[in-house]
């Protein structure tokens, strides 16, 4: 697709537009969907992911919020004759993901490029909806996706790479340079597979308990575990801390980024014995 399609990126709405077939066919070929995939896009745009996707798949559901653009994608779509896409004009936000399942028993698969000021209420609404969602391959800003697939316990660790990879084996399947698309961002792009059929095998026993430890821990990220903690929870108290901290093994001075996922599920667990309120 040429960039003059009489469409005004806008910036409010975070719009860079995919303009190279090559880097579409590069993530197609990677992503793996299939021909009975139920899929659910994010944002198509001027349809660069959303036309050549289309016969690949079962069905496709694409919401898009820029109601510009799904005139313009009725059109293409009718002057394709594509029979198996259906338009949405909603904000992702607000969208039920329940609409996409409605009917069907098999779970549905979630793609798309977000722009960055959604990225963390999208990642929030597929943890969320992950009983409904298979896999997710998406387009995130380069540091971004950075900080999805680091190790914990890892420099650059924070609080949504445990959450995300507590529920998702993620890993980076296609860099996208910024000349991809138009207009062109400031940064680099990588396209992340999310499977959320692959969790961490470790589980807590109480997941409320591991997110409460996990976004305090990291709430205050340059002090130590112990001071980090006491600052963000109202209970236990700071000595009733110490002593969860102490019997899963971790030094108190530690800081949050040197975690790994299964001393997060140790506090949690611990926290759940000895506080009620967390479970």
């Amino acid at each position: 697709m040429n960039r003059g399609e009489g469409f005004r990126a806008r910036k409010r709405l975070g719009q860079h537009f995919l303009i190279q077939p090559g880097i579409v066919r590069k993530i197609l070929d990677s992503a793996g969907f299939q021909s009975s995939d139920l899929v659910l896009e994010i944002g198509p745009g001027r349809g660069a992911l959303t036309l050549p996707l289309a016969p690949l798949v079962g069905r496709l559901i694409a919401v898009e919020k820029d109601p510009r653009l799904v005139r313009f994608l009725e059109k293409r779509i009718e002057q394709e004759r594509i029979a198996n896409v259906e338009l949405i004009n909603e904000d992702i936000l607000r969208f039920d993901f329940r609409q996409v399942a409605a009917g069907d028993s098999v779970k549905f698969k979630v793609t798309g490029n977000l722009p960055y000021n959604i990225t963390s209420p999208v990642l929030g609404k597929l943890i969320e909806n992950r009983h409904l969602v298979s896999k997710a391959v998406l387009m995130f800003q380069q540091e971004v996706g950075r900080r999805l697939t680091v190790s914990p316990g890892e420099k650059g660790c924070s609080a949504i790479t445990l959450l995300i990879q507590y529920h998702a084996r993620t890993r980076a399947l296609v860099r996208v340079p910024r000349t991809a698309f138009h207009p062109r961002p400031k940064v680099d792009s990588v396209v992340l597979e999310l499977d959320f059929e692959h969790p961490h095998v470790n589980r807590a026993a109480h997941e409320p308990a591991f997110r409460k430890v996990v976004k305090a821990a990291f709430s205050h990220r340059r002090k130590t575990l112990i001071n980090a903690m006491s600052s963000y929870l109202d209970s236990p108290g700071r000595e009733a801390l110490l002593k969860v901290i102490d019997s899963c093994g971790i030094d108190p001075a530690r800081r949050a980024e040197t975690l790994h996922m299964d001393e997060f599920i140790c506090l949690a667990d611990a926290l759940s014995l000895t506080n009620p309120s967390f479970q």
